[in-house]
C-alpha cells in the first residue's frame, strides 16, 4: 500500500520561507506525477503545484514566482520551496502522487502552513 509522509509545515513571518518535503513508501516505481494541494481554513481544497516524471512544473497562478517544486525519482519524494509567503499561503498543504498504470491515487496526512502578518 502506497503511503505519503509529509514533513516541514510551521508558523512563518510574511515574507518567510519554507520547505516542504514528501517521501513516497511502499512502492518501488516513481510517480508519474507528484504535487502539492492545500486548504485554508472554510475554503475547499486547491491545487498548487505539480512536477511530472520527467520535472515538467506547472503552477497556480498566485505562487508562480515564489514557489518551486522539484522531486528526487531515486527517493520518490517531492519537494515544495515556498518564498515570499504571504497570510493567504496559510493552510493545511497536502501531498499527493499519482501512477497511471498502477491507478494509484495517494494522499499525505497533510500538514499545517501558518504565515502570520
Amino acid at each position: 500500500q502506497v503511503q505519503l509522509v509529509e514533513s516541514g509545515g510551521g508558523l512563518v513571518q510574511a515574507g518567510g520561507s519554507l520547505r516542504l518535503s514528501c517521501a513516497a513508501s511502499g512502492v518501488f516505481s516513481a510517480a508519474d506525477n507528484m504535487g502539492w494541494y492545500r486548504q485554508g481554513s472554510g475554503k475547499p481544497r486547491e491545487w498548487v503545484a505539480t512536477i511530472t516524471k520527467l520535472g515538467i512544473t506547472t503552477y497556480l497562478a498566485s505562487v508562480k514566482g515564489r514557489f518551486t517544486v522539484s522531486r528526487d525519482n531515486a527517493k520518490n519524494t517531492v519537494f515544495l520551496q515556498m518564498n515570499s509567503l504571504n497570510p493567504e499561503d496559510t493552510g493545511v498543504y497536502y501531498c499527493n502522487a499519482r501512477w497511471y498504470s498502477r491507478g494509484d491515487n495517494a494522499w499525505g496526512q497533510g500538514t499545517q502552513v501558518t504565515v502570520s502578518s
